[in-house]
Protein backbone atom coordinates (compact mmCIF):
# COMPACT_ATOMS: atom_id res chain seq x y z
CA UNK A 1 0.00 0.00 0.00
CA UNK A 2 2.76 2.44 0.96
CA UNK A 3 4.58 1.96 -2.35
CA UNK A 4 1.34 2.44 -4.28
CA UNK A 5 0.72 5.73 -2.43
CA UNK A 6 4.26 6.87 -3.19
CA UNK A 7 3.91 6.03 -6.88
CA UNK A 8 0.63 7.94 -7.05
CA UNK A 9 1.84 11.17 -5.42
CA UNK A 10 5.61 11.48 -5.88
CA UNK A 11 5.16 13.44 -9.14
CA UNK A 12 3.67 16.28 -7.07
CA UNK A 13 6.85 16.68 -5.00
CA UNK A 14 10.26 17.77 -6.19
CA UNK A 15 11.81 16.39 -2.99
CA UNK A 16 10.79 12.88 -1.96
CA UNK A 17 12.07 9.70 -0.34
CA UNK A 18 10.70 6.19 0.16
CA UNK A 19 12.37 4.38 3.07
CA UNK A 20 11.43 0.69 2.96
CA UNK A 21 11.71 -2.06 5.59
CA UNK A 22 12.73 0.28 8.40
CA UNK A 23 12.16 -2.35 11.09
CA UNK A 24 14.59 -4.82 9.50
CA UNK A 25 17.13 -2.21 8.40
CA UNK A 26 17.29 -0.69 11.89
CA UNK A 27 18.42 -4.04 13.31
CA UNK A 28 21.49 -4.15 11.07
CA UNK A 29 24.88 -2.63 12.00
CA UNK A 30 24.71 1.13 11.29
CA UNK A 31 21.24 0.52 9.84
CA UNK A 32 19.73 3.72 11.24
CA UNK A 33 22.64 5.78 9.97
CA UNK A 34 22.17 4.28 6.51
CA UNK A 35 18.49 5.24 6.60
CA UNK A 36 19.46 8.82 7.43
CA UNK A 37 21.96 8.78 4.56
CA UNK A 38 19.30 7.51 2.15
CA UNK A 39 16.83 10.20 3.24
CA UNK A 40 19.38 12.97 2.71
CA UNK A 41 20.64 11.55 -0.58
CA UNK A 42 17.13 11.08 -2.01
CA UNK A 43 16.01 14.61 -1.22
CA UNK A 44 19.21 16.58 -1.83
CA UNK A 45 20.04 14.61 -5.02
CA UNK A 46 23.79 14.93 -4.50
CA UNK A 47 24.77 11.30 -4.71
CA UNK A 48 25.88 9.37 -1.63
CA UNK A 49 25.85 11.57 1.48
CA UNK A 50 28.00 10.39 4.39
CA UNK A 51 26.67 10.52 7.95
CA UNK A 52 29.15 9.83 10.76
CA UNK A 53 26.66 8.97 13.51
CA UNK A 54 22.97 9.19 14.40
CA UNK A 55 23.20 12.54 16.23
CA UNK A 56 25.09 14.10 13.34
CA UNK A 57 22.49 12.69 10.95
CA UNK A 58 19.66 14.31 12.90
CA UNK A 59 21.43 17.67 12.76
CA UNK A 60 22.05 17.35 9.01
CA UNK A 61 18.40 16.49 8.32
CA UNK A 62 17.18 19.48 10.34
CA UNK A 63 19.63 21.93 8.77
CA UNK A 64 19.57 20.80 5.14
CA UNK A 65 15.90 19.89 4.73
CA UNK A 66 14.36 22.77 6.68
CA UNK A 67 11.97 24.70 4.46
CA UNK A 68 11.76 22.02 1.78
CA UNK A 69 8.35 20.67 0.79
CA UNK A 70 8.93 16.93 0.96
CA UNK A 71 7.12 13.63 0.59
CA UNK A 72 8.64 11.03 2.93
CA UNK A 73 7.22 7.55 3.35
CA UNK A 74 8.53 5.47 6.25
CA UNK A 75 7.59 1.82 5.70
CA UNK A 76 7.26 -0.75 8.51
CA UNK A 77 8.22 1.35 11.53
CA UNK A 78 8.13 -0.42 14.90
CA UNK A 79 9.98 1.91 17.28
CA UNK A 80 9.43 5.57 18.16
CA UNK A 81 13.20 6.10 18.07
CA UNK A 82 13.25 5.33 14.34
CA UNK A 83 10.96 8.28 13.68
CA UNK A 84 12.77 10.64 16.03
CA UNK A 85 16.08 10.25 14.20
CA UNK A 86 14.63 10.78 10.71
CA UNK A 87 11.55 13.02 11.00
CA UNK A 88 11.90 14.37 14.52
CA UNK A 89 9.24 17.06 14.23
CA UNK A 90 7.13 18.92 11.69
CA UNK A 91 9.50 21.88 11.94
CA UNK A 92 12.26 19.86 10.27
CA UNK A 93 10.48 20.29 6.91
CA UNK A 94 8.69 22.99 4.97
CA UNK A 95 4.98 23.82 4.60
CA UNK A 96 3.00 21.36 2.50
CA UNK A 97 5.22 18.41 3.41
CA UNK A 98 3.68 14.96 3.81
CA UNK A 99 5.13 12.32 6.14
CA UNK A 100 3.44 8.92 5.78
CA UNK A 101 4.15 6.08 8.22
CA UNK A 102 3.19 2.42 7.95
CA UNK A 103 3.37 0.36 11.12
CA UNK A 104 1.92 -2.64 12.93
CA UNK A 105 2.00 -0.57 16.15
CA UNK A 106 -1.21 1.44 16.52
CA UNK A 107 -0.05 2.77 19.89
CA UNK A 108 2.96 4.37 18.22
CA UNK A 109 0.65 6.50 16.06
CA UNK A 110 -1.29 7.60 19.13
CA UNK A 111 1.91 8.71 20.86
CA UNK A 112 2.86 10.72 17.77
CA UNK A 113 -0.61 12.33 17.60
CA UNK A 114 -0.64 11.94 13.82
CA UNK A 115 -3.22 13.88 11.83
CA UNK A 116 -4.91 10.93 10.12
CA UNK A 117 -4.85 7.18 10.79
CA UNK A 118 -5.91 4.79 8.05
CA UNK A 119 -6.43 1.18 9.08
CA UNK A 120 -6.01 -1.20 6.16
CA UNK A 121 -9.01 -3.46 5.73
CA UNK A 122 -9.21 -6.93 4.24
CA UNK A 123 -9.66 -6.81 0.46
CA UNK A 124 -12.94 -7.82 -1.17
CA UNK A 125 -13.05 -10.85 -3.48
CA UNK A 126 -12.65 -8.89 -6.73
CA UNK A 127 -9.76 -6.81 -5.37
CA UNK A 128 -8.13 -9.95 -3.98
CA UNK A 129 -8.42 -11.75 -7.31
CA UNK A 130 -6.87 -8.81 -9.17
CA UNK A 131 -3.92 -8.48 -6.75
CA UNK A 132 -3.32 -12.23 -6.83
CA UNK A 133 -3.48 -12.24 -10.65
CA UNK A 134 -0.84 -9.53 -11.02
CA UNK A 135 1.58 -11.77 -9.13
CA UNK A 136 0.50 -15.16 -10.49
CA UNK A 137 -0.15 -14.20 -14.14
CA UNK A 138 1.41 -10.73 -14.54
CA UNK A 139 -2.06 -9.64 -15.60
CA UNK A 140 -5.15 -8.16 -13.95
CA UNK A 141 -7.13 -11.40 -14.19
CA UNK A 142 -6.41 -15.14 -14.39
CA UNK A 143 -6.54 -17.14 -17.59
CA UNK A 144 -9.86 -18.93 -18.01
CA UNK A 145 -8.48 -22.41 -17.30
CA UNK A 146 -6.97 -21.21 -14.00
CA UNK A 147 -9.98 -19.21 -12.81
CA UNK A 148 -11.41 -21.80 -10.41
CA UNK A 149 -8.00 -22.55 -8.91
CA UNK A 150 -7.32 -18.83 -8.52
CA UNK A 151 -10.60 -18.32 -6.69
CA UNK A 152 -9.65 -21.16 -4.35
CA UNK A 153 -6.38 -19.40 -3.46
CA UNK A 154 -8.25 -16.12 -2.96
CA UNK A 155 -10.74 -17.85 -0.65
CA UNK A 156 -7.86 -19.33 1.36
CA UNK A 157 -6.17 -15.92 1.70
CA UNK A 158 -9.32 -14.27 3.10
CA UNK A 159 -8.47 -10.82 1.74
CA UNK A 160 -4.96 -10.65 3.22
CA UNK A 161 -2.70 -8.82 0.69
CA UNK A 162 0.47 -10.41 2.08
CA UNK A 163 -0.84 -13.93 1.45
CA UNK A 164 -2.12 -13.02 -2.02
CA UNK A 165 1.26 -11.60 -3.06
CA UNK A 166 3.36 -14.44 -1.62
CA UNK A 167 1.17 -17.23 -3.00
CA UNK A 168 0.74 -15.53 -6.36
CA UNK A 169 4.50 -15.20 -6.81
CA UNK A 170 4.99 -18.82 -5.71
CA UNK A 171 2.46 -20.14 -8.26
CA UNK A 172 3.67 -17.99 -11.17
CA UNK A 173 4.48 -20.10 -14.28
CA UNK A 174 3.63 -23.38 -12.52
CA UNK A 175 1.53 -26.12 -14.09
CA UNK A 176 -2.09 -26.78 -13.21
CA UNK A 177 -1.09 -29.98 -11.41
CA UNK A 178 1.42 -28.03 -9.31
CA UNK A 179 -1.32 -25.55 -8.40
CA UNK A 180 -3.62 -28.35 -7.28
CA UNK A 181 -0.84 -29.93 -5.24
CA UNK A 182 0.00 -26.57 -3.60
CA UNK A 183 -3.64 -25.97 -2.67
CA UNK A 184 -3.93 -29.41 -1.09
CA UNK A 185 -0.78 -28.72 0.91
CA UNK A 186 -2.07 -25.33 2.08
CA UNK A 187 -5.13 -27.01 3.56
CA UNK A 188 -2.84 -28.96 5.89
CA UNK A 189 0.38 -26.94 6.14
CA UNK A 190 0.48 -23.09 6.01
CA UNK A 191 2.90 -21.42 3.60
CA UNK A 192 6.25 -20.74 5.33
CA UNK A 193 6.75 -17.25 3.89
CA UNK A 194 3.27 -16.11 4.90
CA UNK A 195 3.62 -17.52 8.40
CA UNK A 196 7.09 -16.01 8.87
CA UNK A 197 5.85 -12.52 8.02
CA UNK A 198 2.69 -12.85 10.10
CA UNK A 199 4.76 -14.06 13.05
CA UNK A 200 6.55 -10.69 13.22
CA UNK A 201 3.62 -9.16 15.10
CA UNK A 202 3.44 -12.11 17.52
CA UNK A 203 7.19 -12.07 18.20
CA UNK A 204 6.99 -8.34 18.85
CA UNK A 205 4.70 -8.81 21.86
CA UNK A 206 6.53 -7.42 24.86
CA UNK A 207 6.00 -10.23 27.37
CA UNK A 208 5.04 -13.87 27.66
CA UNK A 209 1.65 -13.05 29.19
CA UNK A 210 0.52 -11.25 26.03
CA UNK A 211 1.66 -14.23 23.95
CA UNK A 212 -0.25 -16.58 26.26
CA UNK A 213 -3.39 -14.47 25.84
CA UNK A 214 -3.02 -14.61 22.05
CA UNK A 215 -2.57 -18.39 22.07
CA UNK A 216 -5.48 -18.97 24.47
CA UNK A 217 -7.82 -16.78 22.44
CA UNK A 218 -6.78 -18.35 19.11
CA UNK A 219 -7.31 -21.87 20.48
CA UNK A 220 -10.38 -21.49 22.70
CA UNK A 221 -12.15 -18.13 22.55
CA UNK A 222 -12.64 -17.02 18.93
CA UNK A 223 -16.25 -15.92 18.43
CA UNK A 224 -16.87 -15.54 22.16
CA UNK A 225 -17.94 -12.39 24.02
CA UNK A 226 -15.00 -10.16 24.93
CA UNK A 227 -16.21 -9.46 28.48
CA UNK A 228 -16.72 -13.16 29.18
CA UNK A 229 -13.20 -13.96 27.95
CA UNK A 230 -11.74 -11.15 30.07
CA UNK A 231 -13.36 -12.65 33.18
CA UNK A 232 -11.81 -16.05 32.47
CA UNK A 233 -8.34 -14.71 31.68
CA UNK A 234 -8.46 -12.38 34.67
CA UNK A 235 -8.88 -15.41 36.93
CA UNK A 236 -5.59 -16.67 35.45
CA UNK A 237 -3.82 -13.38 36.40
CA UNK A 238 -3.20 -12.59 32.73
CA UNK A 239 -4.17 -8.88 32.96
CA UNK A 240 -6.45 -9.33 29.93
CA UNK A 241 -7.69 -5.73 29.60
CA UNK A 242 -4.28 -4.41 28.56
CA UNK A 243 -3.31 -7.67 26.88
CA UNK A 244 -6.32 -7.72 24.55
CA UNK A 245 -5.84 -4.01 23.85
CA UNK A 246 -2.26 -4.68 22.72
CA UNK A 247 -3.38 -7.55 20.47
CA UNK A 248 -5.93 -5.27 18.81
CA UNK A 249 -3.35 -2.51 18.32
CA UNK A 250 -1.02 -5.02 16.64
CA UNK A 251 -3.84 -6.21 14.35
CA UNK A 252 -3.64 -9.71 15.82
CA UNK A 253 -7.21 -9.52 17.09
CA UNK A 254 -10.37 -7.54 16.42
CA UNK A 255 -13.79 -7.08 18.02
CA UNK A 256 -16.93 -7.22 15.90
CA UNK A 257 -20.08 -5.14 16.39
CA UNK A 258 -21.49 -7.80 18.74
CA UNK A 259 -18.43 -7.60 21.03
CA UNK A 260 -17.16 -10.99 19.79
CA UNK A 261 -13.45 -11.78 19.43
CA UNK A 262 -12.38 -12.19 15.79
CA UNK A 263 -9.05 -13.35 14.35
CA UNK A 264 -7.95 -13.81 10.73
CA UNK A 265 -7.98 -17.48 9.69
CA UNK A 266 -4.30 -17.43 8.65
CA UNK A 267 -3.30 -16.42 12.18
Amino acid sequence: ISKAIYNKFFHSFEDKSFLANIRETSKQPDGQVRLQEQLLSDILKKGKIKVNNIDRGMTMIQERLRGRRVLVILDDVDQLEQLKIMVGSREWFGPGSRIIITTREEQLLKVLEVDIVYKAEEMCENESLELFSWHAFRNSHPTEDYMDLSRSVVAYSRGLPLALEVLGSFLFSRSMQEWKSALEKLKRIPNDQVQTKLRISFDGLSDSTQKDIFLDISCFFIGMDKNYVIQILDDCNFFPEIGISVLIQRCLLSIDDRNKLIMHDLL
